[in-house]
Parts: C-alpha cells; structure tokens; sequence
C-alpha cells in the first residue's frame, strides 16, 4: 500500500511533463502558464513536507496517510476537470498538499511495519525500487495518454489508484504514531511558504513584466523580507522545522547547497525537455515522451548502486563525479540543434541521467553523517526538502532565462539552448566546490541503519 502511494506521487512527477505542450496549446497559455502549473505543485511540496512528517507522527500515520491519498486524488480529478490555466494551478496546489502529507506517512508506515533492521532496510528497497518505476514510467505514459486522449487524462489516471489504496488501506494498515514528536513549526511553515512562493512570483513573472518593473522588484523585496524572518523565527524557536544549528557542520551545509543545485538543474532542464523535443524538433507529444526516456531510466538503474559507491569510495567523490557527469551532459545538450538527429541526442540526456543518478544518494548520506543518529530522519527530509526548493527555483529561473532571451529578439531554440548551458555551468561549478568542501569539519558519530532507510527516502520521495 505504501509503495503504491509513492509510485503514484513520482508517477505524476514526471508524467505531466509530457502533457506540458498540449496544455499549452488547449489552454491558450504561454511558458509563465506552464511554469506554474509546475512550480505551484512542488513549491507546496517542498514547503510542507517537513511539516507532513511530524502530522504523520503526531496524528496517526495511517490517517495521514489515507487523508493524502484522498486529497491528492481529487485534487487530480480537479485538475482533470480544469476548465481554465487557475483552476489548473488551484487543483495543483491541493496536488501538492496531499503528496506532502502521504510521501512521509507512507515511509513511516513501512518502517512502523518492519522494526527488525534488516527486514527494514529489504522493505525500504523495494520502496525506493517501485518508486522508481513510477518515475521512469511517467514520460512514456504521459506521451500515450495526452495523444489519445489530451493533457486531462495524465490526471485522471491517479483516480483508480487513490480509489484502491483508499479501500484496501482502511482494512490494512495499522495506526500508529510518535506521541513524543514535536510541536508543529507554524510560524515557520508560513513564513517559508510565502518567501520562497514570492521569491517564485518574481523569478516567473519577471520575463514577462520587465525585471525593473515596480511588482518585480517589490516580489524580491518583500520575499528577502519575509525568508530574513524565517531565519529570525527559526533561530529563537525551541523546536524549529529548520534547527539552523545543523549548517555550523561543514558537511551539512556543503551537501545541502548542492542538493539544491540537483533540483535546481534536474527539475529546470526537465521542464524543458518535451518542449524541445516538441517546438524544436517537431515530434509528437508521444514520441516526445518516448525521447525523453534515457534520462528517468539512466537514473533507475544507477540510483540503486551510488549508495554502495558511496560507502566504497567516499560521498565526496561519488556526489563530485556524479554532478561533474551531469553538468558537462547539459552543456553538451545546450549545443543540440533543430537538425541535431536523435542519435547524437539520446545519450547527452543519458550522461545527465546517470549523473544525478549518482549524486542525490551520496549527497544525502553525507548530510545524515553530519548529524547525530537521532536527527538522521531530520536531516534526511531537511536534505529532500532543499531538492525541491532547487527545482521551485530552477523552473522559475531557466524560465525566466528563455523569456528573457525571447524578448531580445531569440528564437525559442536559442533561449533552450541558453537556459540548458547556464544549468550545465552552474551544476560544472558546483562539482568543484563539492569536490573541494564536501569534508566533515568535525567528527560525527554514525548509525548504518538509519543512514540506510533515509537515504532511500529522501532519494525516492517526490
């Protein structure tokens, strides 16, 4: 039940991606349409997820569970039924709640149900490994539904699913729940969502209404504003969602920061690429979602191994090869052209694939190493949640670099192009810092067990 829950959440991760192009044309919307179909779903994940965590703990992870289910399936069904660009968005968000309250439940279902370490660990795996399906069977999905049937059925796909696990979850699933959790951070869950939601605002809508404009500038303002008072709220708060004492260790913060960069690269770039293969290359919506395979199935494949490349080799140079592997594989795709034939494509988004699929593991291990055993759970949702953050970003900002290409005059291949190099150099040069400072500044003691299962989660979820 758990794992389906999952691979129902990854599924629509990737499978709207494909749909991206038709949504476009059927609901008459330009790219800032597009950005926030997307950005309005994994801003509220990546917001929220911490906080889903400790609901789950302290109000019974079974019921959190099947309330995500529930909120996540007919918010599907909202969006199927969309009739404009903001109801789109509306049912997005509410998407993007339930996904947040089912993705950590469900994890803590599945360790509640195996308390033995090793049935655990074999448990999480097949966890991680059904996830996975999930978001390599997105693209082809997404391709064969939005050319029979239009962009309204990729939601409509998650309507079976919930209806099963909301069924055989209630006669399945045992409750249970931390009466020692913490209090829920409010204040901070806030003020996060609306400096990082303002902060998306201005990165979005800036290609459109002119970086100087008043609005614009007034975003940034108000989102420095408001993220300057989350940090203030955090630092005086007993238990804080975001303890900022855990980004004194070197490692911590290193790992983290280039967490962001992965989200930031991977979600933006992704964004992009069915729109490539679409408006710049003229294939269908079908064939589009087939060309974009290499790169969620590379990541399937090696995803599994990195964490043992990890523990034989070290983080730092596993995480370093991994983002190095990635970065040069989309600044070789910001070369690729109209006429570029598929052959010379495919493995560019193969190397990307393969890079991440090597980075996001090790990088979370590391950021688990930094910490005690008992914060490992912490560290390993701060670290999934910082991804997220990345990909909020990434959408926004390499949008915002193909506006403001097309607005001096670029075609939209040039503006790809652009937004696929600056992701390529931002990813090159964050695999330097990585390989220069990815070092414990201080020693740490360690627990396998709970390294293991939080590396899976935070590399499978959302």
């Amino acid at each position: 039940m758990t794992c389906l829950g999952q691979f129902m959440v990854l599924l629509d991760n990737t499978i709207v991606g494909a749909a991206l192009p038709d949504m476009q044309h059927r609901l008459n919307t330009q790219l800032t349409g597009l950005q926030w179909i997307v950005d309005a779903y994994v801003l509220v994940v990546a917001m929220l997820l911490l906080s889903g965590g400790i609901f789950a703990d302290r109000f019974g992870r079974k019921r959190v569970y099947l309330t995500g289910v529930a909120v996540f399936t007919a918010a599907s069904v909202l969006c199927s039924l969309a009739p404009s660009l903001g109801w789109l968005v509306a049912g997005r968000v509410l998407q993007g709640v339930g996904a947040a309250a089912l993705s950590p439940a469900s994890l803590a279902l599945l360790a509640a149900a195996y308390p033995a370490p090793q049935e655990r660990i074999k448990a999480i795996g097949l966890w991680a490994g059904l996830s996975g399906i999930g978001l390599a069977a997105g693209p082809v999905a997404g391709g064969v539904l939005t050319d029979a049937f239009g962009w309204p059925a990729i939601f409509l796909v998650n309507l079976p699913i919930g209806a099963i696990l909301l069924l055989a979850g209630l006669r399945t699933l045992d409750e249970t729940r931390n009466p020692n959790s913490p209090a829920i951070d409010l204040p901070g869950t806030a003020l996060s969502v609306l400096g990082v939601g303002v902060l998306t605002y201005g990165l979005i809508e800036g290609g459109a209404r002119g970086w100087t404009s008043p609005l614009i500038l007034g975003s940034f303002a108000v989102a420095a504003i408001l993220l300057a008072a989350f940090v203030a709220v955090e630092a005086r708060r007993r238990a804080p969602m975001l303890p900022l004492r855990l980004f004194r260790q070197r490692l911590f913060t290193v790992s983290n920061t280039a967490m962001i960069v992965v989200g930031f690269a991977l979600m933006g770039s992704s964004f992009f690429f069915s729109q490539f293969f679409v408006y710049v290359q003229g294939s269908s919506i079908l064939r589009a979602g087939l060309q974009t395979l290499p790169l969620s199935l590379a990541m399937v494949i090696v995803s599994p191994y990195a964490g043992r490349l990890a523990a034989r080799y070290g983080f730092r140079i596993v995480a370093t090869t991994g983002l190095a592997l990635a970065g040069l594989g989309l600044l070789t795709l910001g070369m690729v052209h109209a006429d570029t034939g598929y052959a010379n494509v495919w493995w560019r988004l193969g190397v990307i694939g393969i890079g991440f699929g090597l980075t996001m593991s090790p990088l979370t291990g590391a950021a688990i190493q930094a910490v005690s055993p008992q914060e490992g759970g912490l560290a390993s949702g701060i670290s999934s949640t910082t991804r997220q953050i990345g990909a909020v970003l990434g959408v926004a900002a390499l949008g915002a670099v193909v506006r403001t290409q097309q607005s001096g005059g670029a075609s939209f291949e040039t503006g790809l192009d652009t937004a696929f190099l600056v992701a390529g150099a931002i990813t090159v040069v964050t695999a330097v810092g990585t390989g220069l400072w990815l070092v414990r500044s201080e020693p740490a003691p360690r627990d396998s067990t709970a390294t293991a299962s939080n590396v899976a989660f935070a590399t499978s979820s959302n």
